[in-house]
């Protein structure tokens, strides 16, 4: 059986590098049903473990830390260890962790379960853009990065329905178990498509690629401390929020420091895999620093959303878990047929302007959701959603592709792991924002989650938090403008 990049080339032909895009594309899909899902259990799990809220986020705030960090570290596993040894190793420990979380009666060992889970998501996530970016020709990214996307967002479309279904028949135990299918297939998959050699087809086990562990511990104290000082300054702790988030600032700048350190002997053409987890030269590229900044906040608007949709169908509007996922299917089959077209675009088409039009459709949706009200249609939600999820599918094909094009090529697997961070540490934010934002209307206009009948006054505080992610879309746009170059046009 053929093992190495070469041998399989050869063995498949011209068609190779769609069957390894495919056999990545179904760990991510896992990864990403693993980190979306749970949220439509949010409320159970609140229920079952009697819980507050923002307790009960960081069962998701957990899970996107861990992958976060992992993320940093994809380019040297896979310099280490190659494609098929990275990526068993994270299937593995991605059913693992749904294995444990299913089975675990107590709260803290679900949520170190879900940090398992993380920890194998993040290292996956980065995979597919490395190889749409080696492996295809400029004239044949777009295309693929929207078939990967298209595939990709099936698992949060599908996902929820399924999953509220699952809720209601079996509790909020069964949505851990739904990530085991995918990760079996992609093992098997894993096995026929995927090369045990690295990026480039270099062979992987080099003894002298080593790990930036300082710069690593670095990241995860630094995305800790700024989680929870944001926690904190939610519970009133003012001083307790003040030292953490003074820390993370102060841990941010010793993490750059040492990035820039490690990074001052790299050259262009030169190796990356023993230097720094980010590479700074990156930033000199203004469509990469730019799009980085749009990738933070474009991932604190989307991860925030993902939180807060399925809390404010069930405890705003009172409905169940299985009706909230199927009122959100739709959008999610928008998303994934936008996506399509809009990969074929990219390759024609200026990323920031599509970049741009989808940030606008996704501040839209979130703005327009101010006009629901107790009597509203359920249809009305409905399509304020699609309209978000139009957005979403102008964003996720464009944004890495414009980011990184122009980029040393050997800084493609760094980048699309600094970009992937970027919107994952947004993401991690967003999540914990909605939460403190969610609770402290809630507050103000003199509600509680633990109230069970709905009412005017809990829908206008979801309605506020609503209107803050749409502000956080309107402020993305303006970096996702500055992602046009004078002298850098994009060619099919």
């Amino acid at each position: 059986m053929p093992n190495t990049l070469a041998e399989l080339q050869a063995h498949y032909g011209p068609k190779f590098r769609w069957k390894f895009l495919f056999a990545v594309m179904t760990g991510s899909m896992a990864a990403i049903m693993s980190s979306t899902i749970v949220n439509v259990a949010i409320p159970d799990m609140s229920r079952h473990f009697v819980m507050t809220q923002d307790r009960a986020q960081w069962v998701t705030s957990g899970f996107m830390v861990a992958m976060t960090v992992s993320m940093l570290t994809t380019p040297w596993l896979l310099s280490r260890f190659g494609y098929r040894r990275t990526y068993v190793a994270m299937m593995l420990l991605l059913m693992a962790g749904g294995l444990a979380g299913g089975l675990s009666n107590n709260f803290d060992l679900v949520l170190l379960a879900r940090v398992v889970e993380g920890l194998a998501a993040g290292a996956v996530q980065p995979i597919p853009a490395i190889i749409i970016l080696r492996a295809f020709e400029p004239h044949e990214q777009g295309r693929a990065n929207g078939i990967f996307g298209m595939c990709v967002v099936l698992a949060p479309a599908l996902g929820p329905s399924i999953g509220g279904i699952l809720i209601d028949l079996f509790g909020w135990r069964s949505i851990f178990f739904m990530v085991v299918p995918f990760c079996l297939i992609g093992l098997w998959m894993a096995q026929r498509y995927v090369p045990v050699t690295g990026p480039g087809g270099v062979v992987a086990g080099r003894d002298s690629a080593t790990l930036d562990w300082r710069g690593l511990l670095l990241a995860a104290f630094t995305t800790l401390a700024l989680l929870n000082g944001l926690v904190a300054w939610h519970n009133g702790a003012g001083r307790q929020a003040l030292a953490l988030l003074a820390t993370a600032a102060v841990l941010l700048l010793a993490f750059v420091l040492w990035q820039r350190r490690l990074g001052k002997l790299w050259r262009p053409g030169a190796s990356t895999q023993d230097g720094p987890l980010i590479h700074l030269p990156l930033f000199r590229h203004r469509p990469y620093a730019m799009g980085s900044i749009v990738a933070f906040i474009y991932g604190a608007a989307l991860f925030g959303s993902t939180y807060l949709f399925p809390v404010y169908m069930q405890m705003g509007l009172g409905l169940s878990p299985s009706f909230v996922g199927t009122l959100l299917l739709p959008a999610g089959l928008v998303l994934a047929a936008t996506i399509a077209m809009v990969g074929r675009l990219a390759d024609r088409q200026p990323a920031y302007l599509l970049v741009s039009i989808g940030l606008f459709f996704l501040a839209s949706s979130f703005a327009l959701m101010v006009t629901v009200g107790m009597a509203t249609s359920l249809w009305v939600i409905a399509l304020w959603s699609i309209v978000g999820r139009i957005g979403l599918g102008f964003v996720l094909p464009s944004l890495s592709l414009g980011s990184l094009r122009g980029v040393d090529k050997n800084l493609i697997a760094q980048g699309a792991s600094t970009i992937s961070f970027f919107r994952m540490v947004g993401g991690a934010c967003g999540v914990s924002l909605c939460a403190i934002a969610l609770e402290w209307r809630l507050a103000v206009h003199g509600q509680s989650l633990a109230e069970v009948a709905p009412n005017a006054a809990r829908l206008a505080a979801f309605n506020e938090a609503f209107l803050m992610l749409a502000a956080v879309c309107a402020l993305a746009i303006a970096a996702a403008w500055r992602m046009k170059t004078p002298a850098a046009r994009q060619t099919p």
